[in-house]
């Protein structure tokens, strides 16, 4: 299905609350530099680098593998948003991957990606990071054990309640919340980047002498080195968010590459300097028993100052959840526009201009994820599709180039870059798929579950009338109560020139 035509029908729905003499309602560009390199950074840098370094550590065999492994794929990371780059100007829509797949390969690709976000990645990922947002803010009140399952739940979900009417409340307000809290993350890194080195002065670096660096602590395995820098690249997840959210960029011709050049390197600087801080404290030994990297670091170091550490990892992951509920909220909103959601997902507040629906449908699928006892078994079987859907967005722009060689394209980056990332993209791919076929093959059964729901909802178009009906006057009600309508087609160009006037 083309999108000029899910577009034409959306138009086509009445809607009384709309003026033609009122200006046009549309998203508004209200993110700046700063606040793009806030998604980017704040996306990428959750819980993990605090948490859990150990992944990469065990599977690399030595510490001196183990930085290498955070640095390549810092490289491959840079690569890849270089061709997203690309994509993002060229097919300027917010939806990020699901706009350039939709666009190049077709309605079914796009819906297929579409269909595992709204399904399990999004729902599951936010989920996940809001119960350890609540773990880490109750620890300090819990020292000698865990907290209770009903108050992190609990926790989660007033985090998600709040954050979700901050997003639905101002643009403006939930960029600023997303600035904040990635300016202290970052300022807790810092500090334990400045400990790593205070203690490098201090002659404490026995782990990062050659000789001991690559020290095996088990012997090398390529399988294993294989699977290093595949948790290496989930600990990078997060890099493509920003192209959720072209059409709210100021200046995104400008603005999306720069965020990209500046935040991709801060992170690979972070993640690289952070673990070499962390074994100028800790032996390969103690870090790959912590299930907490970032609090045994400060138990060692901070003394009665601990209690920064779970701190930081909370205001870390309530940054997180804000990034993601803003982000994959556009992405709902872009797929509703082109008639493969709901339409009621594709409008936006009169007045606030910003898409309620779809963060109040992130939302309430977010926090029935809290209900289930199987989340983290469900982001295991979804990873995999998530990671093949890279590559076939790269992939993309290889054919974009041979189908109109002739776009205008205000990016270009060389045809080496796609294939190097495809290589390294088709390495891990066939990884695990050899490692784990079972959890593989479960990750893409659930994707091609989606194909009967897309021909049953978007390529069949000529439903029965009372279906039409009864959705049409459920999708006024959704207006009424919500008080919302259709984005205006080409509104977001004035709004951009409000915003440069202001």
């Amino acid at each position: 299905m083309s999108s000029s035509g899910a577009r034409r029908r959306a138009a086509s729905v009445p809607n009384s609350d709309t003026d033609d003499r009122e200006p046009a309602v549309g998203l508004k560009k209200e993110i700046g530099l700063l606040s793009a390199c806030g998604i980017i950074v704040g996306n990428i840098i959750g819980s993990g680098i605090f948490v859990s370094p150990k992944g990469v550590l065990e599977n690399s065999s030595s510490v001196g593998l183990a930085l290498i492994v955070w640095t390549l794929t810092g490289v491959i990371t840079a690569i890849s948003a270089l061709c997203y780059a690309e994509l993002g100007v060229t097919i300027p829509k917010s939806g990020g991957d699901y706009s350039y797949v939709k666009d190049i390969f077709g309605g079914l690709a796009g819906f297929l990606r579409l269909w595992i976000a709204v399904l399990v990645i999004y729902p599951t990922n936010q989920a996940v990071i809001a119960l350890t947002f609540a773990n880490y803010a109750l620890q300090p009140l819990f020292p000698s054990c865990f907290p209770p399952e009903r108050a992190l739940g609990l926790l989660a979900a007033v985090c998600l309640l709040l954050l979700t009417w901050i997003n639905c409340f101002s643009v403006r307000w939930a960029t600023r919340v997303q600035d904040v809290f990635t300016t202290g993350k970052l300022l807790a890194l810092f500090l334990i980047i400045i400990m790593g080195i205070v203690q490098i002065c201090k002659g404490h670096f026995y782990w990062l002498e050659p000789e001991h660096a690559f020290h095996p602590l088990q012997p090398y395995d390529m399988g294993r080195i294989a699977l290093a820098f595949l948790q290496g690249s989930f600990a990078y997840a997060g890099w493509n968010f920003l192209n959720y959210v072209t059409e709210e960029l100021t200046d995104p011709y400008r603005n999306l590459p720069r965020a990209i050049f500046i935040s991709i390197p801060l992170v690979t600087f972070i993640y690289v300097f952070a673990n070499i801080a962390y074994v100028t404290a800790m032996s390969p030994q103690e870090l790959m028993a912590s299930n907490a990297v970032a609090v045994t670091f400060g138990e060692k170091l901070l003394g009665v100052m601990s209690w920064l550490m779970p701190i930081s990892v909370a205001l870390s992951t309530f940054g997180g959840v804000n990034g993601s509920l803003f982000t994959s909220s556009r992405l709902f909103f872009a797929g509703a526009r082109e008639g493969h959601l709901p339409r009621l997902f594709a409008m936006i507040h009169m007045n606030r201009c910003t898409p309620i629906p779809a963060l109040l449908f992130t939302c309430i699928s977010t926090l029935l994820m809290l209900c289930t006892s199987d989340i983290y078994t469900l982001i295991n079987y979804a990873g995999f599709i998530n990671y093949l859907f890279y590559g076939v967005t790269v992939a993309g722009q290889i054919v974009l180039r041979i189908r109109k060689p002739d776009i205008h394209r205000p990016i270009k980056v060389s045809l080496a870059w796609p294939v190097i990332f495809l290589i390294f993209w088709a390495f891990l791919l066939i990884f695990s798929l050899y490692s784990e076929p079972v959890v593989c093959g479960i990750g893409l059964a659930i994707m091609l579950s989606g194909v009967p729901v897309y021909l049953f909802g978007v390529y069949w178009e000529n439903k029965p009338k009372s279906f039409n009906s009864f959705v049409a006057k459920l999708t006024r009600l959704g207006q009424k109560l919500l008080m919302v309508v259709y984005p205006a087609e080409g509104s977001d160009d004035g709004n951009e020139d409000k915003e440069e006037t202001e």
